[in-house]
């Protein structure tokens, strides 16, 4: 009886290996088959979707525009290591603009000069600028009037005979030769400072007292009647490059001083329709 029972046994376990060997194949098909539609969809449903909203950059304005250029002509001139504030030239710049569009530049020429009176006689405060070719051509001293003060200029005039200097935009004539040998007329362009010039001969000219000797002889430059005297050694070269209608612009402490020349909204468009300068 107990053998009937084993081989029982085993006959079951036979029958029932031979039964798993063909459910199994048709169990995993059907697994196989089955989409796994309804967990991604609970993932999904799970997780938000967050909307993410483009800003537009704000475009810039013709101020700031004007601004950037105006800086970049500055740093291409390399003119924080020559001394020359960004304030005075940010007006010097202005000027010029306004003249060019004026028409009363010359267009053979792109030169702005700077003088920059609220800087001591003993300092180098004129600038002439390419700003065609983006160069300094020259950096060098330059004498204020004799009654305009000592080393420093605090006084300035338009009237004849007052041997002080003036502020403002002038616009380069022609040369002569005079008592200073070769020598540069200069056309005061702003009404109530410098349009008397030409009447009280305020002109561009060489002089022995412009010069370090003398600076360290007297513990400053000489000065003269109102003219921009320059050293004997550079005022060939310089009034050679200026000559025939470019921009002067005489800058002083004088905070009364204001000019039609400074007319920003000339300068901006300007500036920003010039291809040549930028």
């Amino acid at each position: 009886m107990e053998k009937k029972s084993v081989v029982s046994r085993q006959r079951l376990k036979r029958r029932a290996r031979r039964m798993a060997r063909r459910v199994l194949p048709f169990v995993a098909s059907l697994f196989l088959a089955t989409p796994l539609a309804a967990p991604i969809a609970r993932t999904q449903a799970a997780t938000p979707k967050i909307a993410v909203r483009r800003v537009a950059a704000p475009t810039p304005t013709k101020e700031a525009l004007y601004d950037q250029r105006l800086r970049d002509v500055y740093q291409d001139l390399g003119l924080t290591q020559q001394g020359l504030r960004y304030e005075v030239f940010e007006k010097a710049m202005t000027g010029y603009l306004n003249l060019e569009d004026e028409g009363k530049l010359t267009n053979d020429k792109q030169f702005l000069t700077v003088v920059d009176f609220s800087l001591p006689s003993t300092e180098k405060r004129l600038w002439v600028l390419d700003l065609a070719a983006k160069q300094v051509k020259f950096h060098t001293l330059v004498a204020h009037g004799h009654n305009s003060g000592e080393n420093m200029a605090t006084n300035f005039s338009n009237e004849n005979e007052s041997n002080m200097s003036s502020l403002g935009f002038y616009v380069t004539k022609g040369e002569y030769t005079g008592k200073h040998g070769r020598s540069l007329k200069l056309q005061g362009v702003d009404e109530g400072y410098n349009t008397n010039a030409l009447k009280r001969s305020v002109v561009m000219h060489g002089a022995d007292y412009v010069s370090e000797d003398f600076i360290k002889q007297y513990g400053r430059l000489g000065r003269s009647l109102g003219c921009p005297a320059l050293p004997m050694a550079e005022k060939d070269a310089i009034i050679e490059a200026v000559n025939g209608g470019t921009c002067l612009f005489f800058n002083g402490p004088d905070q009364q001083y204001s000019s039609k020349y400074l007319n920003e909204d000339i300068a901006i468009q300007r500036l920003l329709n010039d291809t040549q300068m930028i």
